[in-house]
């Protein structure tokens, strides 16, 4: 099975083909298939002797493929796209196609060298000291929860005991993954300090908070996350206040940059993250707004010992490579083995230069401005929240949850976009992200218009 023969070879000219054609063409929007559809069309797929490559490949290309949503086209707008670049998206190729191990120094320093570069350039971004560093690991909720057991680990050395409880401070508007992560994954009490009109924590409101609170519930407190773009309305946190009051208590600050903290590449808004390099660790998802193939999160920390105290696993067969002086990624998150998950982000920074980056970021903030004028503008339609970075949240006047619903299916239907419903302190309501360079102001003109 494992003996590289000519069908082999043939195979592989035949993806490679597929992923160049992908690459190369606007893809439709395509649709979702029930179970039973796809189970009509495509049917046993892993039998005891094989369907053959020509019949899998015709299967995922002209069943499987067409029934998953293309995030990267330009009007779909739900949730966070991603609009990987073709560099990312070719070298993602060659990551995938070769054996590479970069969870150590050893095995893979070339690797670990070349995400180093890409994270040096975000930490510089976030005005984080030459000292810090991190790992790329598989997503956001890695992310968060690997900086949390850094920051608890760390709390325990400062304080050498533990509280009754752990608690961490969060709001309503903090990502589900950390929410997850607190409660489900590490037993830690949720502390949920009351956001202001537009959703955000800001550092008065999480002082009041705290000083309403019993002591042995403060003296459990290790940490505040701070979001900087949330996912559902992409405002950011008052992270300088937040650190404020993080300081005066001795609390962790981390900050969830995972969709948001991409607009720090861009002067136009950078200055909604003042504060964010006073911060002890932060993370970022290049598959978000900065145009990598998922699935990546960059997790940085201001003090990486700290992180590697945490995270670093011990066993006899380890010993080859817990070597003082080499970057071990592995040390630094909640994993072991690992893919080289930001060669693609590195690879596209290294051929587009930052500069790009930074003309793309500020291409969709302009775009999503000029959303906005559009919506003021329209009498069926009305903003719902003053935006911060690149996501629109607004209503159609006048309709209800089956309305939206109905309208997001017919025009998935007619491949016009996608679009899907939310909701904001109760209202049933809708939202447009952009992230993707191609979206256009026409683009959201032609949905906007889809709505009367």
């Amino acid at each position: 099975m494992h003996e590289y023969t000519a069908d082999d070879e043939r195979t592989s000219r035949t993806l490679a083909e597929l992923c160049l054609e992908r690459l190369a063409m606007d893809a439709p929007l395509d649709r979702p298939m029930t179970p039973a559809e796809l189970d009509d069309a495509a049917g046993q797929t892993v039998t005891d002797t094989g369907i053959g490559a020509d019949e899998a490949v015709r299967l995922w290309r002209d069943v499987l493929a067409p029934a998953c949503l293309s995030v990267d086209h330009p009007r779909y707008l739900s949730f966070i796209p991603s609009a990987p670049t073709n560099a990312a998206a070719g070298f993602d190729m060659l990551v995938g196609a070769t054996s590479l191990y970069s969870g150590s120094w050893l095995e893979g320093s070339g690797a670990v060298f070349a995400e180093n570069q890409a994270l040096r350039w975000l930490a510089e971004l976030a005005g984080f000291p030459e000292s810090s560093g991190g790992v790329f690991v598989q997503g956001g909720t890695i992310g968060n929860l690997s900086a949390l057991v850094a920051a608890r680990e760390s709390a325990k050395h400062v304080h050498g005991r533990r509280p009754a409880r752990w608690a961490a401070c969060v709001t309503a508007e903090t990502h589900s993954s950390v929410k997850h992560a607190l409660q489900t994954v590490m037993d830690v009490d949720m502390i949920e300090v009351p956001s202001d009109e537009r959703g955000r924590m800001t550092g008065d409101a999480l002082r009041a908070a705290v000083g309403t609170l019993p002591a042995h519930v403060r003296e459990g407190i290790f940490a505040v996350v701070a979001t900087g773009g949330s996912t559902n309305l992409g405002v950011v946190d008052d992270i300088a206040g937040l650190a404020d009051v993080a300081g005066e208590r001795g609390w962790w600050l981390h900050v969830d940059g995972a969709y948001g903290a991409a607009g720090l590449a861009a002067p136009s808004v950078r200055p909604l993250f003042a504060g964010i390099e006073r911060a002890d660790s932060f993370i970022v998802d290049p598959h978000k707004w900065l145009f990598a193939p998922f699935d990546s999160c960059a997790l940085i920390y201001r003090d990486p010992a700290v992180a590697r105290a945490a995270h670093t696993q011990h066993a006899s067969y380890l010993d080859p490579v817990t070597v003082d002086g080499e970057w071990n990624p592995s040390d630094f998150a909640i994993q072991l083995t690992r893919r080289a998950r930001g060669l693609p982000f590195w690879f596209s920074l290294a051929v587009h230069g930052t500069d790009a980056y930074r003309d793309a970021v500020e291409q969709t903030l302009a775009v999503a401005r000029r959303g906005r004028e559009l919506i003021d503008a329209a009498e069926h339609v009305r903003l719902l929240v003053e935006p911060d970075l690149s996501v629109l949240v607004f209503e159609r006047i006048g309709w209800d949850a089956d309305d939206y619903a109905r309208w997001s299916s017919r025009i998935l239907d007619e491949q016009l976009g996608f679009v899907t419903p939310t909701s904001h302190r109760g209202q049933v309501c809708t939202r447009f992200a952009v992230v993707n360079p191609v979206t256009t102001g026409d683009d959201l003109a032609l949905l906007l218009d889809s709505m009367r």
